[in-house]
């Protein structure tokens, strides 16, 4: 089943009893705050489509206290469905992870004409929502629950990117980029593993690991989370590195499309070659061509990686549909545009 990504309210008679048009003084339950909360909690995104004033409307959530759980809204007298529909991309969400609740019929049965994909619930059914499994991630990470607050706090780093009229180079040192790369425990994995189910452009290989197997390689995996003035990106890159004393073989990398633009995943790979010639070893990295990675084998390209050959993959066990690229590391700099704090590999036993 497909989980519920960002549930879209309707407000009047919906999120609250009443026409806010017709009487100011509308009614709001504690038990459908508890909902909105309770959900929020899940990482499940909420946002607004309301036919009202936009004005009235939004000053009567902050009255209420629960403005901050929205992250996008659609206050007019359009269409619901556009409304819908500008809200998921706005997310960059597919239609099949929003959900719409609303008391009109009509309004639920234009949204599904034109969006069939969207799951359209009646307001009577607003305090059932969180018991529903599309609204029940089996297991809730710390970065779903803080998934809204990462959302808005790239809001407004994108509002101030917008705006900044010098080289993107200064943006992005204006930031103050924090990258942490950690080896994995056990309370990260399930964080790791949303993260290679989530990713498909930038992972190298396509492979989504299951939290088992990731707990069976917990010696081979580092965990790349990212910060800057604006807030947390939370785990935004999974590395699964086998360290040999010859060969470090690089298994996966795979980092979240909202850092592409930071340049994540250059700054992992220069690390880990800094990392590889100080210990004096080759690196072998794997990449395995899907429909969406073409963006990886470029990064992979770019940083040295080759077809080469080189008998230092001769010991290296075959993978079906797998190219085994090589580089013969030398020392990098420091990244430019953030600063970085990562563990000394060359410090660790190999085993």
């Amino acid at each position: 089943m497909t989980l519920v990504k960002c549930l879209v309210w309707d407000l009047d008679n919906t999120l609250w009893r009443g026409t806010l048009l017709e009487d100011d003084a509308v009614v709001f339950d504690d038990a459908v705050r508890d909902v909105i909360v309770e959900l929020d909690s899940r990482g499940v995104l909420q946002a607004v489509s309301s036919k009202n004033d936009h004005d009235l409307a939004w000053a009567k959530l902050v009255e209420l206290g629960v403005a901050e759980y929205f992250v996008a809204a659609r206050i007019g007298w359009g269409p619901k469905s556009a409304a819908v529909r500008e809200i998921a991309d706005e997310l960059g969400f597919a239609p099949a992870t929003i959900a719409f609740v609303d008391d009109q019929p009509v309004e639920r049965a234009e949204v599904a004409h034109h969006l069939p994909a969207v799951r359209c619930y009646p307001a009577e059914r607003v305090l059932d929502l969180a018991a529903l499994p599309e609204f029940s991630p089996e297991v809730v990470t710390v970065d779903a629950r803080r998934r809204r607050s990462m959302y808005q706090a790239a809001r407004r780093r994108d509002h101030e990117r917008a705006g900044f009229t010098g080289p993107d180079e200064d943006f992005l040192r204006s930031l103050d980029l924090v990258m942490e790369i950690v080896p994995a425990t056990a309370d990260l994995v399930s964080r790791v593993e949303e993260l290679t189910r989530r990713t498909s452009q930038m992972n190298a290989t396509g492979v989504h690991y299951s939290q088992e197997t990731l707990c069976g390689v917990l010696d081979q995996v580092l965990v790349v989370t990212m910060s800057d003035r604006f807030g947390s990106h939370g785990a935004v890159g999974v590395v699964l590195l086998e360290r040999g004393p010859a060969v470090w073989h690089l298994k996966l990398l795979a980092t979240s499309c909202r850092v592409v633009s930071f340049g994540a995943g250059a700054v992992i790979l220069r690390w880990l070659a800094d990392q590889a010639a100080r210990a004096g070893t080759h690196l072998v990295a794997d990449f395995r061509r899907t429909e969406r990675n073409r963006i990886m084998e470029i990064a992979y390209r770019f940083a040295g990686f080759t077809d080469d050959a080189c008998a230092c993959r001769d010991g290296l066990a075959p993978a079906e549909d797998v190219e085994r690229l090589h580089l013969l590391p030398v020392r990098q700099k420091p990244p430019g545009i953030m600063r970085l704090t990562a563990p000394d590999l060359t410090a660790f036993a190999i085993t």
